[in-house]
């Protein structure tokens, strides 16, 4: 198992505990973010040691190629000075080293790959755990609106519409009830402190100014010729105004004076 294969394996057994106990959806979105912080710097710090080996095979590989040179050389030093002994001996750790060598290249390239992939993984990581970040107030976001919602389906779902329309109906009984009792509170007010009488009598001083003005409004019209003026009053008019014992003496003179004229 790499150590990404490792590190996955890890990441998700957390995650799961997290969700699985999650009573803080925050705490829980934070926790994962440091744990994938932790495991990305041990990440890096193996990937780092993967490239050390890396270079280190290169390093080697390069020094098997050079000794390989120096022992050509020497065997070309030899065969000039005719020692062929020395000559062969030379050959062989030439061959032996570019031997060496050889092996070393191969394991080399075989490490920078896995090295090239090991570095493209720990990028890919560090980049997912960026977005991460990115989506953790996208999901706070989400489950507050969750809890909110929850919250208002349990508020409906314990308040029946019944209770709600009797506490409503209960409510408006009760200020019907209010304002029924300040009226009637009023109204005594009215009836004990002579208010009522005093309204009474401006509601007749209203009504006799407002005759007047009639009056005073027909009088102006005939003055300007737009009704005619008024008719003298006859007798029985001016008598109108007489009360009934007056009537009868006026009656009982005149019958005199017709039996007079009449003897």
């Amino acid at each position: 198992m790499g150590i990404f294969d490792r590190f996955a394996t890890l990441i998700k057994s957390n995650i799961n505990d997290l969700i699985s106990s999650a009573e803080n959806p925050e705490k829980m979105l934070n926790q994962i973010i440091v744990d994938m912080r932790d495991q990305l710097i041990k990440a890096k710090q193996q990937v780092a040691a993967a490239i050390a080996d890396e270079k280190r095979l290169r390093d080697q590989a390069d020094d098997e190629a050079k000794q390989a040179q120096d022992w050509m050389a020497k065997a070309e030093l030899a065969v000039r000075q005719n020692a062929d002994d020395l000559a062969k001996s030379a050959l062989v750790r030439h061959g032996e080293h570019l031997t060496h060598h050889q092996q070393l290249e191969l394991t080399w390239q075989a490490h920078q790959s896995e090295t090239e992939k090991l570095k493209a993984s720990l990028r890919e990581l560090n980049d997912k755990i960026e977005e991460a970040k990115r989506k953790k107030n996208l999901l706070l976001a989400r489950q507050r609106r969750a809890q909110a919602q929850k919250r208002i389906a349990d508020t409906m779902s314990s308040m029946s519409e019944k209770s709600a329309f009797e506490a409503f109906a209960r409510m408006e009984e009760k200020i019907a009830t209010n304002e029924r009792m300040i009226k009637a509170s009023a109204e005594i007010d009215e009836e004990f402190s002579g208010d009522r009488l005093q309204r009474d009598f401006k509601a007749l001083e209203k009504a006799h100014g407002s005759a007047s003005a009639d009056a005073q409004l027909m009088a102006l019209k005939q003055k300007m010729g737009i009704l005619p003026a008024p008719s003298a009053p006859d007798q029985r008019q001016l008598g109108a105004g007489k009360n009934s014992a007056e009537e009868i003496h006026d009656a009982e003179v005149e019958e005199v004076h017709d039996e007079k004229q009449r003897g």
